[in-house]
């Protein structure tokens, strides 16, 4: 029978369980040297968790974590509301299959509307390692077929360049 779990809402006070979630990442992405080689100082870590456009959450499972999420909040120009960006969802291997990925979304869809957000999106892969995702999220919201361009950040960050 599976242990229970509690998903938590991260504040600056809980850096200690965000380095866990990085850790929880980086495991489950096969990302370890993206999560954690090059972690953030804790005055970023908590300056990130108290800002108001950055949402972490974190399934808490007798004091460790086997999963979380990592979301921000994009305020639109064109009304007065926002959308959810689902950056990252993972839950430890040995943890799936739980309801703790459907929790943790539960999670933030409470949060989104109190927010004032209308929705929130997330992006996966359409490679077989992210079936599971795609499955997850077909059952929790509307499939769309977009397309996503990387465009690499070039020069001086303080110069602004027109044509």
């Amino acid at each position: 029978m599976p242990h229970s779990y509690l998903i938590q809402h991260l504040t600056p006070e809980d850096e200690a369980l965000m380095d866990a979630l990085l850790v929880t990442f980086g495991k489950a992405f096969n990302e370890i040297e993206t999560y954690l080689e090059k972690r953030p100082s804790a005055e970023y870590m908590r300056r990130l968790l108290g800002s108001d456009n950055f949402i972490a959450l974190a399934a808490v499972q007798d004091g460790d974590v086997v999963g979380g999420i990592a979301a921000y909040e994009l305020k639109k120009f064109e009304q007065e509301r926002s959308e959810i960006y689902l950056y990252d969802l993972a839950v430890a291997k040995e943890h799936r299959r739980q309801g703790i990925a459907t929790a943790l979304i539960q999670k933030l869809k409470k949060l989104a509307a109190a927010r004032g957000a209308y929705v929130i999106f997330v992006q996966a892969d359409t490679g077989p390692e992210d079936e599971a995702a795609i499955a997850l999220y077909s059952k929790l919201g509307k499939r769309e077929n977009v397309l996503h361009f990387d465009i690499p950040v070039e020069g001086d960050k303080n110069t602004i360049n027109s044509a």
